[in-house]
């Protein structure tokens, strides 16, 4: 029989060969940089809206109206995945619509400068929402707590937001506050695109970006996807916009309540 010196040397060897075979795993796992600081490589969008200025990824401009939504979009896509990044968002609430937002698991709509998927908010009676853009083109997900999202926000400074979607599941933070839990129940909407990041079409606005990472998530088995369920169409130019929502109508004060009938 072999003795315990020889049983304790092989057990350091499986020890170490299972370290070995771990580390690759553990190292795609890591979060990687999607933005190097200098320059747009790994990204795609109109360069007449969207450059790089101190370090970050900069959309629209400060002196001129924005004519209509434009979007810059990681050239790659992808499926589960746990992104982080910090936003930006400043302008002038007097020349129009202030607003952005993150797309994810979207793609380019043909020949428009829209793009269709998920996107979680960013702006003026928007932060925390989750909203389907140019797809079913409405809000999918209101904030776990509103109040409590637009108070973690610091508005026109810069935002951390951090975005995790696991199969039908988004999940998202602004500044560590909780703000979106959904979880998709359609089997025709696709769960894998692109990162994208918005400018809002209709005012003067500057939306920036930096510190971006992304840690891919292990593949859903089955999971929809773009190729499966169909790509985006052309956009129907009588669809209707996001817009902002109308300003909550102050409650009455229980003296002028009126009382209802009795039954």
């Amino acid at each position: 029989m072999p003795s315990r010196h020889l049983l304790r040397f092989a057990a350091r060897l499986l020890a170490c060969a299972g370290i070995l075979l771990l580390a690759p795993c553990l190292q795609a796992a890591a979060a990687t940089s999607l933005f190097d600081g200098q320059s747009l490589a790994g990204w795609e969008g109109d360069k007449q809206w969207w450059r790089v200025e101190n370090k970050t990824i900069t959309g629209g401009s400060t002196t001129e109206k924005i004519p209509r939504n434009f979007f810059i979009a990681t050239t790659r896509s992808f499926q589960n995945f746990d992104l982080r990044l910090q936003l930006k968002l400043t302008g002038d609430p007097q020349t129009g619509m202030i607003n952005s937002g993150v797309q994810i698991r979207s793609l380019r709509v043909p020949a428009d400068t829209e793009m269709s998927g998920y996107q979680v908010d960013a702006g003026e009676k928007w932060w925390g929402k989750l909203y389907d853009e140019s797809r079913r083109n409405k809000v999918i997900a209101e904030p776990l707590n509103a109040a409590a999202a637009d108070a973690a926000v610091k508005k026109g400074d810069w935002n951390d937001y951090r975005i995790r979607a696991e199969g039908p599941r988004i999940r998202a933070w602004i500044n560590g506050v909780p703000t979106v839990d959904y979880t998709e129940t359609d089997p025709n909407i696709a769960l894998d695109g692109k990162i994208g990041i918005q400018v809002h079409g209709g005012g003067i606005a500057l939306v920036q970006a930096k510190a971006i990472t992304l840690e891919e998530l292990p593949p859903t088995p089955g999971a929809p996807t773009w190729d499966r369920v169909g790509h985006p169409k052309p956009r129907d130019p009588n669809t209707k916009k996001k817009k902002s929502p109308p300003a909550q109508a102050t409650p009455p004060s229980p003296a002028s309540t009126p009382v209802p009938a009795s039954k």
